[in-house]
């Protein structure tokens, strides 16, 4: 079940023999959680780091009127909230964009793994650095890209990272977003959402249509995009 995440951290750097068993022995305790629930709540202090095996979800913060903002989706083999192992109160929450099956694990598996297994750790490591370099992107997209150019940047980024654990490509993938989360991910209204992703739809950069998303122009859109998937650290390199 943790293939998605070994898949991800082998993109990365190399992973011993060892380490890919204990990964493939962690407890195979699964949980499921239906779009729109909230997977940890903010202020919660769980016992536990959520990996994801199968599905999306989203960090999200919210605001005294009550409006949300999502600051990063995650796809299968991502730890949604691995910084909980050390940072113990969530400041945020993580809520199921789609149908989701998570794997609970325990911090005191993940202590055990940071004491025994240094070039794990390491990796895991760069999983929250990688993480932390998306925020940053996405805060450029926010502040300086178009909103077209802001949603073509955000499909590029799914491409890239559901091909790594072979969910997708540059050709499309399932995407069961609704036009309101979207709105939550971009910081627009749902009627400017909606306008962005027709706009997308004429250029015919995009298909999408029934929770599927197919890709066009996969130039067009990463040059609409200005798309450079440096922040993603893709390189296979000893940490």
């Amino acid at each position: 079940m943790t293939s998605p995440l070994i898949r991800k951290l082998a993109q990365r750097g190399p992973l011993r023999d060892e380490e890919r068993r204990l990964l493939e022995s962690l407890p195979q305790t699964t949980r499921e959680f239906a779009t729109g629930e909230d997977m940890v709540r903010i202020g919660e202090r769980p016992a536990f780091s959520t990996l994801l095996l199968s599905g999306y979800c989203g960090r999200y913060s919210t605001v005294g009127d009550g409006s949300r903002q999502i600051t990063a989706v995650h796809v299968a083999g991502d730890f949604v909230d691995l910084p909980s192992f050390l940072l113990h109160k969530m400041d945020h929450g993580i809520v199921a964009l789609s149908r989701c099956v998570v794997m609970p694990v325990a911090h005191s598996i993940l202590h055990d793994i940071t004491e025994r297994f240094p070039n794990l750790t390491r990796l895991l490591w760069l999983s929250t650095l990688i993480d932390t370099a998306i925020h940053r992107e996405w805060l450029v997209s926010m502040g300086r890209r178009s909103a077209a150019a802001q949603l073509a940047h955000l499909l590029c980024e799914l491409a890239v990272k559901l091909r790594i654990v072979g969910l997708g490509d540059e050709r499309g993938y399932r995407l069961p977003f609704t036009q309101g989360e979207v709105a939550d991910m971009l910081g627009l209204s749902a009627v400017h959402a909606h306008r962005v992703i027709k706009d997308l739809r004429e250029r015919g950069l995009i298909t999408w249509r029934a929770g599927k998303l197919t890709i066009n122009d996969w130039a067009g859109l990463e040059a609409l995009a200005e798309f450079d998937p440096a922040y993603l650290h893709l390189e296979t390199e000893q940490r």
